[in-house]
């Protein structure tokens, strides 16, 4: 380290005896260093004028200007010249006054070229850390100034984004919020920061939610959490969140933007009532021409082709498909707006299952199924919920088993009680339903097709009313399934199924 602090340093020595200044030269430069010499005060002035110096050894006693005199001069050229001072009256008093006036040491004479050596080495070291502690002093303001800069701009871009953002801690106090979330949130004045996220909204599942990313319970699984939230009763607006984590893994706050979807809710109200009316006004032709056609097939003769007899079965079983379809439209519509679930009284789930069963019965038996209904070895209480709505769930999961187990299979429904809630699964030993279609049977329209179900009608709807109703009631619903193995759907209720939307 000293070595390569000696490349980069040039020493002055200044002594009226040549022989002093040759020898200190040689111990020098055998020790790398660039060395100058000057045999008195006013060429070693002349001399630091010109070339810049680290060290300085000077004689204590020269004739004209001394060793003291020189170093006041020198410091006040460049007070970062470290000054050793060479003296042949090595007394205390000599060197306490050199010391005081900033020398960095001494050596008296005469010294040894090893003595020398540990001096100059000493002062190369101090220089050394001097100069990389002026580098990380540089090094720090840089990274300050780009760190401000960098807030700077950072700030700048969420005041300026068009949709609302807030940057909470790990308690939830907000820490940084932008225009565009006053604006949404319909606030006039400012509530400033530091303070909990409930100052600013008065929406207490928000608030929760909000809590929970800045705490990192949502974790970092690559799911973007969301939250609808209501302003002024027409008002809607969509709030995503990502938990902020740093370099341990560990969660230091969050950021929740907030996006108006009022248009969109506004445009699905629409297509909702437009879906219902256009339902409610096919439903009416549709079923007078299935009647028709029913009584047209009865009437045929025996004599007549029965090529006409299977177009015509074909076009009432097409027609009966469209009132499917259009009742199942009808109950999505009812259940986005509340009104399938309404009527809420006691109802007891094993006879409500039982009476599914044994209407699905000679259906499942005229494909040689065996479909049975068990009770777990708890008693069932009775459940506050829609019964229609609970025909709708468990009516929907039967028939689907039904159609989507081959013949000789078996369909088992099974309730059992759990503390607050009852549990009723429907298995089969179906085709089984593979794990890449498991998250999309419940959209709309959504079909699995393969080679097993490619022959089955349905409209894809089933599963959608059968999801919205188990929202609506506060319930789960889930699916354990694999191809060739069969499937179990799993609904759980509350024992007070209510209304959740309405």
């Amino acid at each position: 380290m000293a070595e390569h602090a000696c490349e980069q340093s040039k020493i002055l020595v200044v002594d009226d005896e040549r022989s002093i200044r040759d020898g200190v030269e040689r111990v020098l430069k055998r020790m790398g260093c660039e060395v100058l010499t000057a045999p008195d005060g006013e060429q070693a002035l002349a001399i630091l004028q010109k070339e810049p110096v680290s060290i300085a050894i000077l004689d204590l006693k020269m004739p004209g200007m001394d060793g003291m005199e020189l170093h006041q001069r020198i410091r006040e050229i460049d007070d970062t010249i470290v000054v050793i001072i060479i003296t042949g009256y090595a007394t205390i008093e000599t060197a306490i006054s050199a010391m005081k006036q900033g020398a960095y040491d001494f050596i008296p004479k005469p010294f040894e070229p090893d003595h020398l050596k540990i001096v100059v080495n000493r002062a190369l070291e101090k220089i050394r850390l001097s100069r990389e502690a002026q580098s990380l002093q540089a090094e720090r303001e840089r990274t300050l100034i780009d760190l401000d800069r960098e807030k700077s701009r950072t700030r700048t871009i969420i005041e300026s984004l068009p949709i609302g953002m807030v940057v909470t801690s790990t308690e939830g106090e907000v820490v940084l919020k932008n225009p565009a979330f006053l604006q949404s949130l319909d606030l006039s004045d400012d509530p400033g920061y530091g303070g909990q996220i409930d100052s600013c909204v008065a929406d207490p599942g928000f608030c929760d939610f909000v809590r929970a990313l800045s705490s990192g319970e949502y974790g970092t699984d690559g799911e973007v959490p969301s939250y609808e939230l209501t302003i002024s009763g027409n008002k809607y607006l969509l709030a995503r969140g990502r938990s902020v984590m740093n370099e341990k893994n560990e969660c230091i706050g969050a950021v929740v933007t907030l996006s108006n979807i009022t248009s969109l809710k506004m445009l699905d109200q629409l297509k909702s009532e437009f879906v219902a009316k256009v339902s409610h006004e096919l439903r009416s032709p549709l079923s007078t021409i299935h009647e028709q056609l029913s009584t047209v097939l009865k009437d045929v003769t025996a004599e007549e082709p029965e090529v006409d007899q299977d177009l015509i079965e074909r076009a009432r079983e097409k027609t009966n498909a469209m009132i499917s379809l259009i009742g199942d439209l009808l109950d999505l519509s009812r259940i986005e707006s509340g009104a399938l679930i309404e009527n809420r009284r006691p109802v007891q789930v094993t006879d409500l299952l039982s009476s599914i069963v044994d209407f699905m019965g000679s259906r499942a038996q005229a494909n040689s199924q065996n479909l049975v209904f068990e009770a777990g070895e708890q008693p069932i209480p009775e459940i506050i919920a829609d019964p229609m709505a609970l025909e709708s769930i468990f009516g929907n999961l039967v028939t689907n088993a039904i159609n989507y187990t081959p013949k000789g299979g078996e369909i088992r429904v099974r309730a059992d009680a759990e503390s607050q809630e009852i549990k009723v699964s429907v298995s089969d030993t179906g085709f089984g339903i593979a794990e890449k279609h498991q998250e999309k049977i419940f959209e709309r329209f959504y079909r699995v097709k393969d080679e097993n179900t490619r022959h089955i009608t349905g409209t894809g709807l089933g599963l959608p009313i059968v999801k919205g109703l188990v929202d609506g009631m506060g319930g789960t619903i889930e699916i354990d399934s694999k191809p060739g193995k069969g499937s179990r759907f799993t609904v759980s209720l509350p024992l007070e199924a209510g209304n959740r939307t309405a």
